[in-house]
């Protein structure tokens, strides 16, 4: 059965640091970054309000040095730097094609951008602006996923939209296992329970409590990012109480 898809007001994009890369092994691929920046530039100037928080793990990762004794405190605040870094460069390139961005950062980097406050986020969003969360949560063991329910929760997200490497959520890998099963729609519950991977679970049941609705989609896909913002059923979506 194909449902309507409802047109968001205001959503919040969670994007990996990964994603950055293009098909490099480390950094910032500027085309990515470009490309990526121009979808969302597109949204924003259709009306929509924009937030995003985006991962740190093409610039570093905590774990690994974790596993080698680094503390993880420690290692949990490099990577919020790091996503910090990915939103400064996200916010030139949204600038430089003539978007107004902000980026509210959980840790105080008042030199180089705004500390988070959720009042202030609102009144960006209300103004247009498109709103950068950066560094997580601002406390380790949290991660950017639980950091992206929180502040979609905080600002009033209509929909959270997870922008992946796939086109939205299977009962296991497609790459490796071609019987895997699509899931157009499904509940919050289900997911948990089959262990999808959707997101760590910390978000998923962030956002199944406060009835946040989260549409999995693949960023790369040409124009998918314009059509969600169109309200187009794009990739999967998950709801509390809908199943497929």
């Amino acid at each position: 059965m194909n449902h309507p898809a409802h047109r968001p007001q205001r959503i919040l994009l969670k994007l990996s640091g990964e994603a950055l890369l293009g098909g490099g092994t480390c950094g910032i691929d500027p085309d990515t970054l470009a490309r990526v920046a121009e979808d969302v530039a597109g949204c924003a100037a259709e009306g929509l309000q924009v937030a995003l928080v985006l991962g740190g793990g093409n610039i570093f990762r905590g774990s690994g040095l974790a596993e080698r004794g680094m503390d993880r405190t420690t290692g949990d605040h490099m990577g919020m730097l790091a996503t910090v870094m990915n939103a400064l460069a996200m916010q030139d390139a949204l600038e430089r094609l003539g978007t107004p961005a902000r980026v509210l950062s959980a840790l105080r980097i008042d030199r180089v951008c705004e500390p988070f406050d959720r009042r202030r986020a609102i009144e960006h969003l209300l103004a247009r602006r498109v709103v950068i969360f950066a560094a997580g949560t601002g406390n380790p063991f949290f991660t950017t996923d639980s950091a992206a329910a929180l502040r979609a929760v905080e600002i009033g997200a209509d929909l959270m939209v997870k922008a992946t490497m796939v086109d939205g959520i299977y009962s296991a890998d497609p790459k490796t296992n071609p019987d895997a099963q699509f899931y157009r729609r499904i509940s919050y519950d289900r997911a948990i329970d089959e262990r999808l991977g959707v997101m760590d679970m910390t978000a998923v049941i962030l956002c199944r409590d406060n009835d946040v609705p989260l549409r999995v989609m693949n960023i790369f896909e040409a124009g998918a990012l314009r059509r969600v913002a169109a309200g187009e059923d794009v990739g999967s979506l998950v709801e509390p109480g809908t199943e497929i």
